[in-house]
C-alpha cells in the first residue's frame, strides 16, 4: 500500500520581541488609562485629597464662670463679641517669601482693624515711650521672664548675660531682623524698598506700625509647631470691622472672625481690688496650671485669672474646653473639620459671694467723700511746710503748692503735650519754663559729675540735694541697678561719709563706687572688659546726664521748683486742666475762673469738694483708705473696700497698656489692696486686748480703780503721756477703755509685768499681751481668700505696745475679724469672701461656710466689761458724734502715729447693734489725721445699712465734712 506523501505545513512562530513588544504596549495603554483618569477625569478630586495628611485636635474654648454678689446681682460676666484670629497657613517657597507674606499681610489687618476704631491686641511688654524711644513697660521678674519667652528658654535662668541685658531697642531690631520686617529708623534702604512694596508695606513704618507687626508675629510663633491652632490679634471688634475683614477674607489667608467672649466687670471701680481681673495666660502660670490641674486643657492660648478672686477662683470658673477634629496638610492648613468628632466646651461654675454689691459701693462713696473731705480741710495758702520736733501731726497743713504740683507729680495733667504740635499757648509757655529749667540744673548736675569744685553733700542746697539723691538711689539703684545694693559694702568709711555724715560729694563717691566694683559696668557700657575705674567713671557720668535729658520723673522734680520760684503758677495749671479736657468749661466755675473772680486755689477747693478732681487724683496725704465689714454671726464678709480702685474692663481682654502703666505709676497705688495688704498699728483699737489680758490675770478688777493725771513715768526714761495731759482722775476699766487711757493701759500692762516681789519685767509683761493678742485672732491672717499681708504682735516695748503702738502692724482685714470676736464674745472665724459656687444650671457644688477656727473662752464677766466699755466710747466720749443715729453700737478709736512728718492714721473698729450685732466693721484712712473721721464714715455707712437715712443724704457725691482733732478719745 502506497503512503499518500504528508502535505507539510509552514509552522507560525511569534518571535519573542514581538510579545513583549504587544506585553508593554498594553500596559501602557492600561497606564495611560489611569493616568488619564487621575489626571482629567478624577484629577482635581484627588488634587483635593493628595495633601491630607494628618488629623489633629482643636480646642473649643469654654466660657468663664459668673461672679456675683450674695443677692444674685451681677459682678463679672461674660458678653458676646467677635475676635479677628490669624493662622499661618499659606505654602511658601521659602522663609523670605514666607516673612514677606506674613508682613505685608498683617499691615493690611492692622490698617483694616485701625481704620474701624479697633486695636490689636498686644501682649508683647514694649511700646514706644513719650521721648519716641523703644521701651519696656514691665520691670523685674515680669520683664525677665518676658525676654526668656522671646528668646525662647524655658527658664528665666537660661538667659545668656547679653539677653538679660538687652535694651528694648535693642531686642526690637533683633525681631525686625528675625522677621525681616524692611524697617530702618532713617528710612528703607535700597534693598529693602523693593521687598516692601511687594509685601505691600509703605515707603516707611513707623516704630509703632513696626512693632505691632512684631507683636503679631511673635504670638504666630507661640503657635509655629501647631499652625492649625489660630490666635487671636483683635478682640472685641466693632461690626464695621467684622464687615471690613469679611469683605477682605480672599484676600488675607488666613484671617477670620470667630465669635468670642469678654470678659465685663459691673461698677468695676469698686471691686477691681477683689475682684483682679483676667488676661492670657504666661508661661510661668501655664507651667503652674498644668501641673495644679492636669485635666483642665490649658494651652498658651487660655485666659487666666491674673489677680484677686479671678485668680484665686480660677479652677471654678475656667471651665472645660471642647475639642473638634480636623484634616490638615503638611503645612498645618485646615482643609476639613469633622463635624461627628464635636465635643462642646462646658461652661464654668459660677461662683456667689458674700459681698452685698450695693453696701461695697455705698461704702467706697462715703470713703472717698470723706477723705476728699479732709483734704478741703487742711489745704492751707503757703508754699511749703517742714515738720519738727515739735509739730503736731493733727495740725500739718497741706500747703496748695503741694496739691498744684500733684497735677504733675501723680500725671493728672499730661506733660508730654505740653510739647505737641498742638499744645496750647499756656502749655508751651509751662514747656518754655522747662526747658531753661533743664539747661540751668542739667549743668550743675554736670559740675557734680566731673567738675573741679564739686561739694559736699550736706554743703549743697535743698533742691541741688534732692537732684543728687534722685541720682543715687532713683536712677542709679532702684530703676538701673547699675549701683547694686547687695555689691556694697555697709560698713565701708566711705559709704558711710556719703549716707551719714554727708561729707563727701557726688563725684567722689561715684569714683570710689567705680573703684570698689559697686557698679554694675555692663548695664551702661559693653566695654567692661578694658575700662579701668576712671574710664568707668567717666562712661557712668556721660550716662546720667544722657538718662535724665529724657527721664520724666526727674522733669517732674523740675516742675516742683519752678513752682515754688513761681516760674510757672498754680493758675498756669489750673488753666491747663480745662484746656486738656480734665474739668468741663460747661460751669459757673470755669466762667469765673476765667474772669478773675474765681482763684486757683479757691477753684482747686470747689473741684475737690464736688470730686472731679478726686482725692487719688492727687496722691496727697490723705488718698486712700479702707473699710471691711463682716456678719459676727457667721464670719462672711459683706464689704471689703479698698479705696482707690481702678476699672479692671481696661486691663482684662485686650489690655490697655497705657492704663496699666500709669496705675502702675500712680502714687496712690491702686493695685495696693489698702484692705488686705496695708499694713498700720492699730493705735488704740487695741486696748481692749489689754483690759482682756488686765481682767484674765486678775491685775485689775472690776472693782478697781487706776487714776490717771496725764502721764505715766513708773519706767526709766520719758513719761508717756495721756492724750487728756490734764488726766482723767480715778477711772475703772469700763472707763478706762470708754475713755481710751494711756495711763489706766500703761498702768495695766505694768501690773502684767510684775512678779510677786513687785519687781517688772518687760518680757512678763509682753508676752501676756502677746497670748491674748493671739487669742483674739490677731496673730493670724484673717482667712480672706484673696492675698493678705501677715499681721505683726507687737514683741517689744510692753507699755507703748499696750495702747496699740510698738511693732504691732495690722491689715483693716485682721482689725475686721478682731471686731467680729469682740461681738461674738470670742468667735474666732476665718472670714470669708466667698458663699458658694453652682454650676451654669445653678445645681449647688459648693458651699462655702466660714470655719470658727478658735473661740476666747472668757469669763462672761470680762465680756461684758470690754462690751459695755465700748459702748462708752459712744455713749460717753463720742456722744456728739453719734447722738442722731437711731441704732445703737459699741466702738474703739484709734489714731496711729507712723511719722512725724505725716498725719497720723484715722481708726475705728466696733459692732452694731450694741445688744444684738448684725454687722461688725474696721475703717481706716491712711493719714486721715484724727479717729473722728474714721468714726464719720462708720456713721454715714451705718445710716445706710440700717435704712435710717436717704441714700441721696448719704451718698451725695460731695466732700464730707472732716475733723482734724478727735471727739473724745484718741
Amino acid at each position: 500500500m502506497m503512503r499518500r506523501p504528508r502535505k507539510k505545513r509552514k509552522k507560525f512562530v511569534i518571535p519573542r520581541t514581538t510579545v513583549l513588544i504587544f506585553i508593554f504596549a498594553a500596559l501602557s495603554l492600561v497606564l495611560i488609562h489611569r493616568l488619564f483618569s487621575l489626571q482629567i477625569i478624577h484629577g482635581q478630586e484627588y488634587a483635593d485629597n493628595f495633601s491630607i495628611m494628618t488629623t489633629k485636635t482643636r480646642t473649643l474654648k469654654s466660657t468663664r464662670g459668673n461672679l456675683y454678689d450674695r443677692n444674685g446681682q451681677v459682678l463679672a460676666s461674660n458678653e458676646l463679641s467677635y475676635s479677628i484670629t490669624l493662622e499661618d497657613s499659606g505654602d511658601y517657597a521659602n522663609n523670605t517669601e514666607r516673612n514677606r507674606s506674613l508682613n505685608g499681610e498683617i499691615y493690611k489687618i492692622i490698617q483694616i482693624i485701625e481704620s474701624n476704631g479697633d486695636t490689636i491686641n498686644s501682649d508683647f511688654r514694649i511700646s514706644v515711650d513719650s521721648s519716641g524711644n523703644y521701651s519696656y513697660d514691665v520691670e523685674g521678674t515680669t520683664l525677665s521672664r518676658f525676654k526668656a519667652d522671646v528668646y525662647g528658654h524655658s527658664y528665666i535662668d537660661d538667659l545668656t548675660a547679653d539677653e538679660t541685658n538687652a535694651s528694648a531697642q535693642q531686642m526690637v531690631e533683633a525681631m525686625l531682623e528675625r522677621y525681616e520686617i524692611p524697617y530702618d529708623h532713617s528710612g528703607y534702604k535700597d534693598t529693602e524698598l523693593k521687598a516692601a512694596q511687594e509685601a505691600g508695606l509703605p515707603e516707611q513704618l513707623t516704630k509703632e506700625e513696626a512693632l505691632k507687626i512684631i507683636s503679631v508675629r511673635y504670638a504666630l510663633s507661640t503657635t509655629s509647631f501647631r499652625k492649625y491652632i489660630p490666635v487671636t490679634i483683635a478682640t472685641d471688634v466693632s461690626e464695621d470691622t467684622v464687615a471690613a475683614i469679611q469683605e477682605n477674607k480672599s484676600l488675607l489667608e488666613g484671617v477670620d472672625v470667630q465669635e468670642d467672649s469678654v470678659r465685663v466687670y459691673t461698677d468695676s471701680i469698686y471691686f477691681a481690688p477683689l475682684l483682679g481681673y483676667t488676661g492670657k495666660v504666661s508661661s510661668d502660670e501655664l507651667a503652674d496650671l498644668r501641673t495644679e490641674n492636669p485635666d483642665a486643657g490649658y494651652s498658651t492660648t487660655s485666659i487666666v485669672g491674673k489677680s484677686g478672686l479671678e485668680k484665686v477662683l480660677e479652677p471654678t470658673l475656667q471651665g472645660k474646653d471642647g475639642s473638634e477634629k480636623v484634616y490638615v496638610d503638611y503645612y498645618g492648613k485646615v482643609l476639613q473639620i469633622d463635624d461627628d468628632s464635636q465635643e462642646d466646651p462646658v461652661q464654668g461654675n459660677n461662683v456667689y459671694l458674700t459681698i452685698d454689691k450695693d453696701l461695697q459701693i455705698a461704702c467706697y462713696k462715703v470713703l472717698e467723700q470723706k477723705i476728699a473731705g479732709v483734704l478741703v480741710a487742711n489745704i492751707q495758702n503757703i508754699k511749703s511746710f517742714k515738720a519738727d520736733e515739735n509739730t503736731d501731726a493733727s495740725t500739718i497743713p497741706i500747703p496748695i503748692y503741694d496739691v498744684y504740683y500733684a497735677l504733675i507729680n501723680n500725671s493728672v495733667l499730661d506733660i508730654d503735650h505740653f510739647t505737641a504740635s498742638d499744645a496750647s499757648e499756656t502749655e508751651q509757655k509751662i514747656a518754655a519754663a522747662l526747658e531753661r529749667k533743664q539747661e540751668e540744673i542739667f549743668q550743675k548736675v554736670d559740675e557734680q559729675l566731673t567738675g573741679s569744685d564739686t561739694k559736699p553733700y550736706k554743703d549743697l542746697s535743698e533742691e541741688m540735694q534732692g537732684y543728687v539723691s534722685y541720682i543715687v538711689n532713683d536712677l542709679l539703684m532702684d530703676k538701673t541697678g547699675i549701683l547694686s545694693e547687695t555689691s556694697i559694702d555697709k560698713n565701708d568709711e566711705m559709704y558711710k561719709a556719703w549716707t551719714k555724715d554727708e561729707t563727701i560729694s557726688l563725684q567722689e563717691y561715684l569714683t570710689y563706687a567705680a573703684s570698689q566694683n559697686w557698679i554694675d559696668i555692663s548695664k551702661f557700657s559693653d566695654k567692661n572688659t578694658y575700662l579701668d575705674s576712671t574710664e568707668v567713671y567717666q562712661e557712668l557720668s556721660a550716662y546720667i546726664s544722657d538718662y535724665l535729658s529724657t527721664d520724666q520723673d526727674f522733669s517732674k522734680m523740675l516742675y516742683k521748683y519752678l513752682l515754688l520760684d513761681d516760674e510757672i503758677t498754680g493758675k498756669q495749671l489750673c488753666t491747663v486742666l480745662y484746656e486738656q479736657g480734665i474739668l468741663s468749661t460747661d460751669d459757673e466755675d470755669y466762667q469765673n475762673f476765667k474772669s478773675g473772680n474765681l482763684s486757683s486755689m479757691d477753684l482747686m477747693l470747689r473741684k475737690i469738694s464736688s470730686l472731679e478732681i478726686t482725692p487719688a487724683q492727687l496722691a496727697l496725704d490723705p488718698c486712700s483708705g479702707s473699710v471691711v465689714i463682716t456678719n459676727p454671726s457667721t464670719g462672711e464678709t459683706l464689704a471689703c473696700v479698698s479705696y482707690p480702685g481702678y476699672d479692671n474692663n481696661r486691663l482684662a481682654n485686650n489690655m490697655d497698656t497705657d492704663y496699666y502703666r500709669k496705675l502702675n505709676k500712680d502714687l496712690s497705688t491702686p493695685f495696693y489692696n489698702k484692705a488686705t495688704q496695708e499694713r498700720t498699728a492699730p493705735g488704740s483699737t487695741f486696748k481692749p486686748v489689754t483690759a482682756i489680758a488686765g481682767l484674765s490675770e486678775g491685775v485689775i478688777t472690776d472693782n478697781d480703780y487706776i487714776y490717771c493725771g496725764g502721764r505715766f513715768d513708773k519706767l526709766p526714761g520719758a513719761p508717756l503721756n495721756c492724750w487728756l495731759l490734764s488726766g482723767h482722775g480715778a477711772l475703772s476699766i469700763r472707763d478706762g477703755i470708754a475713755n481710751s487711757c494711756n495711763v489706766f493701759f500703761s498702768e495695766t500692762a505694768y501690773r502684767l509685768g510684775q512678779n510677786e516681789e513687785g519687781t517688772f519685767n518687760d518680757n512678763t509683761a509682753m508676752q501676756k499681751l502677746i497670748q491674748y493678742a493671739n487669742l483674739m485672732g490677731l496673730d493670724k491672717k484673717s482667712g480672706l481668700e484673696i492675698s493678705e499681708a501677715s499681721p505683726q504682735v507687737s514683741n517689744e516695748l510692753p507699755i507703748p505696745s499696750a495702747i496699740g503702738q510698738g511693732t504691732h502692724s495690722y491689715t483693716t482685714s485682721q482689725l475686721a475679724r478682731y471686731a467680729t470676736v469682740l461681738a461674738s464674745s470670742g468667735n474666732v472665724y476665718n472670714l470669708s469672701l466667698l458663699d458658694k459656687s453652682t454650676d451654669s444650671d445653678g445645681n449647688l457644688i459648693e458651699d462655702y461656710t466660714p470655719e470658727m477656727i478658735d473661740h476666747a473662752d472668757l469669763s462672761q464677766s470680762i465680756w461684758d466689761d470690754v462690751h459695755a466699755g465700748m459702748e462708752g466710747v459712744i455713749t460717753k466720749s463720742n456722744w456728739g458724734i453719734f447722738q442722731d443715729l437711731n441704732v445703737t453700737l459699741a466702738g474703739k478709736t484709734g489714731t496711729a502715729q507712723q511719722s512725724k512728718n505725716r498725719a497720723n492714721h484715722s481708726l475705728f473698729i466696733g459692732y452694731a447693734p450694741a445688744d444684738n450685732p448684725q454687722i461688725a466693721w474696721a475703717i481706716r484712712i491712711a493719714n486721715g489725721y484724727a479717729s473722728t473721721n474714721s468714726e464719720l464714715v462708720a456713721k454715714d455707712i451705718l445710716n445706710y445699712y440700717f435704712g435710717l437715712k436717704d441714700e441721696t443724704e448719704i451718698l451725695t457725691g460731695q466732700a464730707s465734712s472732716a475733723s482734724n482733732s478727735n471727739a473724745g478719745t484718741d
